[in-house]
């Protein structure tokens, strides 16, 4: 029987161009269920694609307060979160709830 070796799934390899991106963002916000953590985990994740460093140059956050923003530990500010947004290159919009 051979062994069947894994490694780790990282969904930031995945996310190549910005309409990756921009959808896996849309599918988060649409499982979150309000869990502001969980989209900080998902903008995380696409930042990590993009490169941090420069996610939290553009955002005018430090390397180490955007990875634990991001870290999906805690639930950033809002403020933190439309900065982020900002600086992945994504937009933020509404639309009507027929639930």
């Amino acid at each position: 029987m051979t062994k069947t070796i894994t490694t780790r799934y990282d969904v930031a390899e995945h996310l190549r161009t910005p309409e990756e991106m921009a959808a896996y963002f849309e599918a988060c916000l649409e499982e979150a269920n309000g869990d502001a953590a969980f989209i900080a985990k998902a903008l995380g994740d696409i930042a990590r694609a993009k490169g941090m460093s420069q996610i939290a140059r553009d955002a005018g956050l430090s390397r180490e307060s955007l990875y634990k923003a991001l870290s999906g530990d805690r639930s950033p500010g809002f403020d933190t979160i439309l900065k982020v947004i900002g600086a992945l290159g994504l937009k933020l919009h509404a639309k009507a709830s027929h639930s």
